[in-house]
């Protein structure tokens, strides 16, 4: 299985071949929701933000569970708008503190840290691991080698101590890179980037290893 797994990251990060399907995609299909992710993984993240929104206009009822739009309103530089929709989304699933995080991310970026700290919306039900932990971050009560740590001691299996790290660097790294530290940023998106569990697992955790991949080839740019 993690054979498997590896193949499919080698496969995954083949950016020759990521833009090569994208392209075929988008040739062939009318979908605005293929269009979007296709022109997303291509960072034509405008184009993306039009695919969804166009999601939105023909089935009314995606406005508040649209996460991707949300994620492509932040890398068009549009925060205000992304927040918003991490705002609505949170009345649609108030356990999932990923959208709150984005929600952070979008408001730092729009308004500043402070503002985004007294912004972050609270929880009161469990959420899937390593989140707890990871939303801790952005309160100001974990550090990273905290959360790192606490995945390498936890009694789990390797398939499960994989995710936890997945999105543990992934989440560390884009707080770095929000907050303009991109030398602290790269070591952890790359970590995501070479994790085996994200590209091998189902739509979201790959959409969102996408995202790793394209914010950690935008700081080795910038």
């Amino acid at each position: 299985m993690r054979l498997l797994a590896a193949l499919l990251l080698l496969q995954a990060a083949d950016r020759p071949q990521i833009e090569a399907e994208c392209r075929a995609i988008l040739e062939k299909s009318k979908d605005p929701s293929q269009r979007g992710d296709a022109h997303f993984k291509l960072a034509e993240f405008d184009k993306a933000v039009a695919e969804y929104e166009k999601m939105v206009e023909l089935d009314p009822s995606l406005e508040k569970s649209h996460w991707r739009r949300g994620i492509a309103y932040f890398y068009a530089g549009r925060y205000e708008k992304a927040a918003h929709q991490f705002e609505i989304y949170n009345s649609f699933d108030n356990v999932d503190r990923e959208n709150g995080i984005w929600r952070y991310f979008s408001q730092y970026k729009a308004f500043g840290k402070d503002k985004a700290r007294e912004g972050l919306l609270k929880y009161a039900k469990d959420d899937r691991e390593p989140f707890p932990d990871v939303y801790q971050l952005f309160e100001g009560k974990r550090t990273p080698d905290q959360i790192l740590e606490k995945i390498k001691s936890a009694k789990i299996d390797d398939d499960e101590r994989e995710k936890r790290r997945f999105y543990a660097h992934l989440y560390i790294g884009l707080n770095f890179a929000v907050e303009g530290k991109a030398e602290e940023a790269l070591p952890h998106l790359k970590k995501a980037v070479q994790n085996i569990w994200g590209p091998a697992s189902g739509y979201g955790p790959n959409y969102m290893w996408h995202v790793g991949r394209l914010h950690h080839d935008l700081l080795k740019k910038n």
